[in-house]
């Protein structure tokens, strides 16, 4: 094994050609070794039975006559005697006039026929398949026929094996070659995904795969490839808008705070209270850079899927202490249902409440309603608004970060439009949904959340998920 680790080809076209040698040569040898049995036996039963046929004709023969000279071949066989019960060879053939009897050996008790294969010493010396038929004949008495066939000791030796082995490296040459080209051409698709990977880079990410014509697993591979590359192009153009959205959301109190700070230093004679006035404006840009990188920071955490502290937390005593708590223009109501218990993140939740009312008490006339009831397996938690209301164009833009709409940037000029948009991402997180409708209630808008009940299996999904949220919240939204 340690040897084979050294020599395993390192491409996988070599591991492919070397695995398929290794699983077709101990077969082929197999198959080789039988056949080259089969073949030596086939040869040796047809030569005995050649020599058989000629026996039987001269035992024929002697039964009613004998032979004046030499025993004529029959049946092309050339080595033939006749041996008496004495060992006395009393007629042969030409080939074998003079010579001892081909064998010794005579047939068992109760049996007329023997077959023996002979090689003498001499390597040159033929080989002999000798059969012998014991009959009883008028003219010699009880004797036995003795006939051979010859044949070359290499013919059923070395020169077969040789001649099986070469058959053997030709068939293993041909699966290799085959083996090699089938490998090569199996993954010239792959050779192909990976120059259209290689040529990819973070500037150009519109390039997509080639999709092979094999209509294999290397299909399913480069859609799915392209497919990654797809959200890969997805989420590099939502993270350059985030930057550049971010840069210009950060550069505004920015420039607002450098201006006030040169206007102050380049007045000679300053009026009084003209510095507190400018440090109470620094300290709103300072809050609002506050919150926007509060903000910015949540986000990071909510889309690189920071882990908190799942517990079970009831929706319906949220909004009540958040109720109790809180200070608003608008009269806030509540319809409360028991059973509204999910698992999350506590403080996140909260901050996705105060976003949602902070929100829906920007654009309300009077009225704002939150509404928390348990819907099958399903917790939902609703705020009502009796104000102008989203244009159903434009609801699913208030969730995009930064987006904010006209109405909006009139009625909170220091927002970042970042409040809805982590709203989303918390219920998100959390296995849920947060979208923006019409208000059934108060005809305003309605932004409705759904989270999966504490006792579903699929709240096991939000339970590992989410971040350590601020416990700020600034309200902010797109609407």
């Amino acid at each position: 094994m340690g040897m084979w680790r050294r020599l395993r080809p390192r491409s996988i076209r070599g591991r492919a050609t070397a695995g398929s040698l290794l699983i077709v040569t101990p077969p082929l040898a197999l198959a080789l070794a039988l056949v080259g049995v089969g073949v030596e036996h086939e040869s040796e039963r047809a030569r005995f039975d050649r020599a058989g046929a000629a026996a039987r004709q001269v035992a024929t023969r002697i039964e009613s006559q004998g032979y004046e000279g030499a025993v004529p071949p029959t049946a092309g066989v050339l080595r033939i005697q006749v041996v008496d019960s004495a060992g006395e060879v009393v007629a042969a053939s030409a080939a074998v006039q003079g010579d001892p009897p081909l064998i010794s050996a005579r047939p068992d008790d109760g049996d007329f026929l023997v077959e023996e294969s002979v090689c003498p010493d001499g390597r040159d010396q033929e080989c002999l398949s000798t059969v012998g038929i014991e009959t009883d004949s008028e003219p010699y008495g009880p004797v036995i026929v003795y006939t051979a066939v010859a044949y070359s000791r290499g013919s059923a030796g070395p020169l077969l094996q040789f001649g099986l082995a070469g058959v053997g490296v030709l068939v293993l040459a041909a699966t290799g070659w085959m083996a090699w080209r089938g490998a090569g051409r199996a993954l010239r698709p792959v050779e192909s995904i990976r120059r259209d990977l290689e040529r990819l880079s973070a500037g150009d990410l519109g390039r997509r795969l080639r999709i092979p014509t094999t209509g294999d697993e290397l299909v399913r591979l480069a859609r799915t490839g392209n497919a990654t590359l797809d959200r890969l192009e997805r989420a590099m153009n939502r993270q350059r808008s985030f930057v550049s959205d971010a840069s210009h959301e950060l550069r505004n109190p920015i420039a607002g705070m450098r201006t006030r700070l040169e206007v102050e230093l380049a007045d000679p004679d300053p009026e009084p209270g003209a510095a507190r006035r400018s440090l109470e404006g620094l300290l709103q840009d300072v809050e609002r850079l506050q919150r926007i990188v509060g903000d910015l920071l949540e986000l990071a955490r909510l889309d690189a899927d920071v882990a908190a502290g799942a517990t079970e937390v009831d929706l319906a005593e949220l909004v009540l202490a958040e109720a109790e708590r809180r200070v608003s223009a608008v009269e806030v109501g509540t319809d409360l249902s028991p059973g509204a218990r999910v698992r999350g993140d506590r403080v996140r939740l909260g901050r996705v409440l105060t976003n949602l009312l902070a929100n829906a008490e920007r654009h309300a006339r009077a009225h704002v309603l939150v509404v928390v009831r348990p819907e099958g397996d399903t917790a939902v938690m609703e705020v009502h608004d009796d104000g102008a209301g989203i244009p159903e164009a434009d609801r699913e833009r208030v969730f995009e970060r930064f987006a904010r709409l006209a109405e909006s940037r009139r009625r909170d000029p220091g927002g970042s439009g970042l409040g809805l948009a982590i709203s989303r991402e918390v219920a998100e997180s959390g296995g849920g949904t947060l979208t923006a409708g019409a208000s059934p209630v108060l005809g305003g808008a309605v932004l409705v959340m759904r989270l999966p009940l504490a006792g579903d299996a699929s709240a096991g999904a939000a339970a590992d998920r989410g971040g350590t949220g601020s416990t700020e919240a600034d309200g902010e939204d797109g609407r």
